[in-house]
């Protein structure tokens, strides 16, 4: 999911704005290599091509740090070495050593998309205080994979400062007031970092892997709670820019997000209560969420 569906968005987004042909090979490379994880050819096959792929996502962001070398991109640079990061741990250690890598690449990515969207409310100032929160966090990752045990703690507390820094520095908050698409997205985003904030605090308070329960409230608040959730509110933004298709708002969009965020809901509460039927009810639902969205959104697209 990880690479095969945020990698290649994210990157195809950032191959449309370089420009370069070929920078869109790294689109290509991670979706070929998901596809070639769940077929029949060796897993080390797709693993390698997301590595490649991965290598390629660098090259494009150090371009664009050559065009424009600012502090919000550096961070989206560092989004770039986490991700190759993951890439190359997933090959050699498999995928639970790699998901302080995965969880830190998406995390500074879509804080430096927000941080990029909102800079007018923002400020100046946000872009160096975003590049020391993204370079705490990378190192915390790498000390993660040495000393896994405090690195992961630590992993956590940076993430909730993350996670208290975009909800005290978006301007989501005062979106809320407003109608339409503003409140659907600032409900969405506000959703997101409240999902983020919890994974940060089980993740610093009981570490990653110290039971099933907290490894499951970790990685579906960071990748499902937090990422997906940024995926649905910037939908309407976003994927016409990168489709060349308009995806117009309509209020059925709120469906999906509150199915979403129901499933969460009952999942973390179930999984931390040992509550197995509850837990399994949770992940339907969340299931449920995911195709929701996408039948919505193709739909909105082709009738537009």
């Amino acid at each position: 999911m990880v690479l095969g569906f945020l990698g290649t968005l994210i990157s195809l987004e950032r191959a449309q704005a370089l420009g370069r042909a070929w920078a869109f090979l790294a689109p290509a490379l991670f979706g070929v290599g998901a596809l070639a994880l769940i077929s029949p050819a060796p897993p080390l096959l797709g693993e390698l091509l997301q590595v490649e792929g991965a290598l390629v996502f660098v090259a494009t962001y150090i371009a664009l740090w050559r065009r424009a070398p600012r502090p919000l991109v550096a961070v989206q640079v560092l989004s770039g070495v986490l991700v190759l990061g993951g890439a190359v741990v997933v090959t050699f250690a498999g995928a639970s050593g790699a998901l302080p890598w995965l969880a830190g690449f998406v995390i500074v990515t879509i804080a430096a998309e927000r941080a990029e969207l909102a800079a007018l409310s923002m400020g100046r100032r946000a872009d160096l205080e975003l590049l020391a929160l993204a370079s705490a966090l990378t190192l915390s990752v790498l000390s993660a994979l040495v000393f896994p045990t405090v690195g992961e703690r630590l992993v956590g507390v940076t993430v909730v400062a993350i996670a208290v820094w975009l909800a005290v520095h978006d301007v989501a908050r005062r979106q809320l007031r407003l109608t339409g698409q503003h409140r659907y997205l600032a409900t969405a985003l506000l959703a997101g970092y409240a999902n983020l904030l919890i994974a940060g605090l089980v993740l610093a308070v009981a570490g990653l892997r110290t039971s099933t329960a907290t490894y499951d409230v970790v990685v579906h608040g960071v990748f499902l709670g937090f990422a997906v959730s940024m995926v649905m509110a910037h939908a309407p933004v976003i994927l016409p820019a990168v489709l060349g298709r308009p995806l117009p708002y309509r209020p059925v969009l709120w469906v999906p997000l509150v199915l979403l965020h129901v499933s969460l809901g009952i999942r973390f509460t179930s999984a931390l209560s040992g509550q197995n039927q509850l837990w399994q009810a949770g992940g339907v639902l969340g299931v449920l969420a995911m195709l929701t969205f996408l039948a919505t959104a193709v739909t909105l697209v082709v009738r537009r």
